[in-house]
């Protein structure tokens, strides 16, 4: 498993936010750079955005759910098209980074 996962409930209906595109950025310099895009699984989860061997080192990194695309296919009006995610790494802990999603709010975490 990567260093860096996340999952996604869809609050507003009970169930895991499969088929969301994700992607896991990271800021060097003031400039970002994408390291890897991925889509959640049908449980909602993304366990590959680093390769196994790869850990995190100290620094800002951001996750860009693509939440508009996800609400559209399900035929849903949605208030945020993009959540955007930033968060600090300080060691090579692994970081999971959850999001509780419903078409007009969201909220995150620091899971385990």
């Amino acid at each position: 498993m990567s260093q860096i996962t996340t999952h996604i409930l869809d609050t507003s209906v009970g169930t895991p936010a499969a088929g969301v595109v994700v992607s896991l950025e990271e800021r060097k310099d003031g400039e970002w750079s994408e390291i890897k895009q991925g889509t959640t699984d049908e449980d909602g989860r993304i366990d590959d955005l680093l390769s196994q061997d790869v850990a995190p080192g100290p620094g800002v990194y951001r996750l860009i759910f693509n939440t508009g695309d996800y609400f559209a296919i399900h035929d849903k009006e949605c208030f945020y098209p993009k959540v955007v995610i930033v968060f600090e790494t300080k060691d090579s802990s692994h970081y999971h980074v959850p999001l509780l999603l419903n078409p007009f709010g969201y909220s995150t975490y620091r899971g385990s």
